[in-house]
């Protein structure tokens, strides 16, 4: 029989459609042929040799033995702009704020042709180590209230350039999904007196069927109300509400556990399409005791429909612990 699961964190509520449930292996993607791309690609606008062409301006740049390692710049096409002042406007039923943000472009690689999953370790960790830098940055910008990274990879994750990359917007606003999601923990807490996040990891940690990999510092496993196959969330150890937190030995900890986890996506489901994003606190909440910061991976092996438009339900097609456990069986 079908199981109606709840996400504590979300408070979604999940079809486990166990009558039509897929196994694991079932998704991978067997209808797209692997493109070999070269190391550089001279049309490439990350590639080197294109820097001040294509993008001169630069936020943060990580070298090695005079190299660039990790370049980060302002996005050629920005979805908010960098100057101006934040205004609120109220009339009537027109509620608006002008687009003032940061809005900017993670190059993890000076190799065209490389994912997360197959770089050299180190540069994992300086993509790690260069988001905190910038997220930090972006904290002194009053003007900002939320920041978001995240990546997509893939066309069917909205990616329109195949040089890795991912990017970091600041926005003036906290969106209403983050806003209810911290309501909801902080009325948890105040209902049990610990945090949800918290509560969450310890239960998966005890059961362990749903565990894909565990480091000192962090551990990655499927929520146990996934609200689609292979949805997957990586949460620090240590209870800390916001991403800018997080130390060195936690970087270098973290590089390792999400680039596992990426490479038993590549390998297990053939180099799946997906999005991942850090879900941190808002600028002006620090320290909260209600609050976990986390990472969230989405493959895009699924799509919604009309049913998860109408109801804002989701239907999964596959079983959390199947998921688990096939990709936790996957040797690196």
């Amino acid at each position: 029989m079908p199981e109606i699961r709840q996400n504590l964190v979300t408070k979604d509520w999940v079809i486990i459609a166990t009558e039509r449930a897929k196994r694991p292996e079932d998704f991978k993607k067997r209808e797209k042929q692997k493109i070999e791309l070269p190391e550089y690609e001279s049309t490439c606008p990350f590639c080197p040799g294109n820097e001040k062409e294509m993008s001169p301006d630069e936020t943060l740049r990580i070298e090695k033995n005079g190299k660039w390692q990790v370049r980060i710049i302002p996005n050629k096409f920005p979805a908010l702009s960098k100057t101006g002042e934040r205004i609120r406007t109220v009339d009537g039923i027109k509620r608006k704020l002008t687009g003032i943000g940061l809005h900017e472009v993670v190059i993890e690689t000076p190799l065209h042709n490389l994912t997360t999953a197959l770089l050299p370790l180190e540069d994992v960790r300086n993509i790690i180590k260069s988001y905190k830098m910038r997220y930090n940055e972006m904290l002194k910008d009053k003007r900002i209230e939320m920041i978001i990274i995240f990546k997509n990879h893939g066309e069917a994750a909205g990616t329109s350039l195949i040089h890795p990359h991912s990017q970091i917007v600041a926005t003036p606003v906290v969106p209403a999904q983050v806003r209810e999601r911290f309501n909801d923990a902080q009325k948890y807490f105040d209902e049990n007196f610990e945090c949800v996040h918290c509560k969450i990891l310890s239960e998966e940690l005890k059961d362990g069927s749903r565990l894909v990999f565990e480091t000192k510092h962090f551990v990655a496993f499927i929520p146990y109300a996934a609200l689609s196959p292979f949805h997957l969330w990586i949460y620090p150890k240590r209870h800390c509400s916001s991403f800018g937190d997080i130390t060195e030995d936690e970087i270098s900890d973290f590089a390792v556990n999400l680039q596992t986890t990426l490479k038993k996506y590549y390998y297990g489901l053939d180099d799946p399409d997906f999005n991942y994003v850090i879900r941190s606190a808002p600028t002006d909440l620090k320290n909260l005791d209600f609050f976990h910061w986390y990472l969230s991976i989405v493959p895009r092996i699924t799509k919604t429909a009309g049913f998860e438009l109408g109801s804002g339900m989701f239907i999964n097609s596959s079983l959390p612990e199947n998921d688990a456990k096939f990709l936790r069986d996957i040797k690196i």
